[in-house]
């Protein structure tokens, strides 16, 4: 069985219908369930289809930038495998401890970028596009501005080169997070129970909506894209009653302008207003 799911993963990459498959069916079954349990009444400017059409087009766009970034992304992994250079060959790892390492070196590397983001103020001026929405539903979770996807993407690699993982782990963990992002940004209405046992191992719907709270230091808090552990360890974990967020940003432009596509795309480049 072992073999079977490693060798699956292993040509993953290979399938680029099938890993769109993932992403576009995680999209539609969050979608559907956020339809039938809100977490919060959104108040779109023209409709939800119109919102989500915004967000496609970075989607889209951030799709494009990781699609070349892979080819990278493989090249390196193989690299790492026939030199044997990172920690699972250091460490002499077996399969489980190979996917372990891998997994978590790369939702490490999720965390420390989007960290890198929030305290970088050139970085920021890219990761703020994300932030920018005001009606956070499960396609806000790949509205990123292309200088903001190939951050992520360097990060990505980094994070390979240290830990050595094989092709085989990086598309369980891109498969992970895929779903991971899905589910968090949806906007769906979980037992506030449920919510919080699944926050001590993974980000939670409402543990990330804390991350889109306007207001500091909420936002700059919960920046895990998978698992919760990064958050809880290094200090940045924050909490706040569901009921008191409030998504956007409390300055650098109108929030009436979140579904501007021209307006996000330019605004990295230009004056950031106070």
């Amino acid at each position: 069985m072992w073999n079977q799911i490693l060798e699956h993963f292993k040509t993953l990459e290979q399938r680029p219908l099938e890993r769109m498959a993932i992403l576009v069916g995680g999209l539609l079954l969050f979608w559907i369930i956020e339809g039938a349990i809100p977490l919060f009444k959104l108040n779109y400017k023209k409709t939800k289809l119109r919102h989500a059409g915004v967000n496609f087009v970075f989607t889209v766009i951030h799709l494009i930038i990781h699609t070349f970034l892979a080819l990278l992304i493989i090249k390196l992994s193989d690299w790492c495998l026939q030199t044997g250079f990172g920690l699972v060959y250091w460490f002499n790892a077996g399969i489980i401890a190979t996917i372990l390492i891998g997994v978590l070196a790369l939702d490490f590397s999720s965390w420390l970028v989007h960290l890198v983001m929030h305290k970088v103020p050139l970085l920021w001026r890219f990761h703020l596009i994300h932030h920018s929405d005001t009606n956070v539903d499960v396609t806000t979770g790949l509205r990123h501005h292309p200088g903001d996807s190939l951050l992520r993407g360097i990060f990505f690699l980094l994070l390979i080169f240290i830990s050595g993982a094989p092709m085989y782990s990086v598309m369980i963990y891109q498969t992970l997070v895929v779903i991971a992002t899905a589910f968090t940004h949806a906007n769906i209405s979980l037992p506030t129970g449920v919510d919080k046992f699944l926050s001590y191992f993974l980000i939670s719907p409402n543990m990330h909506k804390v991350h889109h709270h306007w207001k500091q230091p909420y936002t700059d808090s919960n920046y895990g894209a998978v698992f919760s552990i990064w958050d809880r360890l290094l200090g940045t974990f924050k909490s706040l009653d569901i009921k008191q967020v409030k998504y956007g940003l409390d300055r650098y432009y109108a929030a009436e302008k979140d579904e501007e596509v021209l307006t996000l795309l330019k605004k990295p480049f230009g004056k950031l207003d106070p």
